[in-house]
């Protein structure tokens, strides 16, 4: 887990990048119909930027806020075991990026199909088709991959 703003903010980087490319991978090969595949992948990485920039910027000004402030302010206590706090915070961080990044996407499908009146039905039948990839992704995959290279790139008390 960080333990100052730098390295919450090297951390957020991290996680972001893996788990947007990851879920957009795995919405592109869902919704695409061809499965998973090179082409697949490639549109992904293109469609990376802007899904990048928006889900970053959710995570920090918004999702993060919300969830520690909940996650510290009722659920948890400071003695409570880091495997703990990592379930909670983590688990929070998913239902509230899953939300928003997949009323993101019904957007950037409108986008493209026009028909902007789709948005909230394309936004439900997205977010339980999301919430089953990212919370597993986040949990058995992402968060402790990120957290393994986050201490060994930075180990504690490396960042000030």
């Amino acid at each position: 887990m960080p333990q100052n703003q730098r390295e919450s903010l090297i951390y957020t980087t991290l996680m972001c990048f893996v788990m947007v490319y990851c879920m957009s991978v795995y919405n592109i090969a869902l919704h695409g119909g061809s499965g998973l595949n090179a082409g697949v992948l490639v549109q992904a990485w293109t469609g990376l930027p802007p899904a990048y920039l928006i889900a970053f910027l959710l995570d920090v000004f918004v999702a993060s806020r919300l969830v520690k402030g909940i996650a510290f302010g009722k659920i948890l206590l400071p003695q409570d075991p880091a495997w703990k706090k990592i379930l909670v915070i983590a688990s929070g961080m998913v239902i509230v990026m899953c939300a928003c990044m997949s009323l993101y996407g019904a957007v950037e499908t409108c986008v493209h199909t026009g028909r902007w009146e789709q948005i909230p039905l394309l936004w439900l039948q997205c977010l339980p088709l999301n919430f089953v990839m990212a919370w597993p992704l986040q949990m058995v995959l992402a968060g402790p991959l990120v957290r393994k290279v986050f201490r060994a790139a930075f180990p504690v008390g490396a960042v000030q």
